[in-house]
């Protein structure tokens, strides 16, 4: 009986932080569509190797940059699987008992 408690306290914690943080998401930003009257198109300018090296440099620091965000976010959508699953289990052993 005290592991079913310890169980049940355990799940109730996680209910709860699951709760916690979906209340802490960001309510959407809704854009406005691009209108037809884009900006007129300019010639591009030549550039140099060593600007387009440098550019090369920082996209390729943006897209690890990036990857860590996308690792991260994974990692947060599974912690947040992992908290429904549980919440579900709760929700059957409260029907039971």
């Amino acid at each position: 009986m005290n592991t079913f408690r310890r169980l049940l306290t355990v799940l109730v914690i996680l209910v709860a932080s699951g709760a916690i943080a979906k209340a802490q998401l960001p309510s959407p930003i809704i854009v406005q569509a691009a209108t037809t009257n884009a900006a007129p198109v300019t010639k591009p300018v030549p550039e140099t190797s060593d600007s387009i090296i440098s550019a090369i440099k920082t996209l390729q620091e943006l897209k690890a940059a990036n990857e860590e965000t996308l690792k991260k976010q994974q990692a947060t959508l599974e912690r947040l699987d992992e908290l429904q699953q549980a919440a579900q289990q709760l929700k059957i052993f409260a029907n039971r008992g």
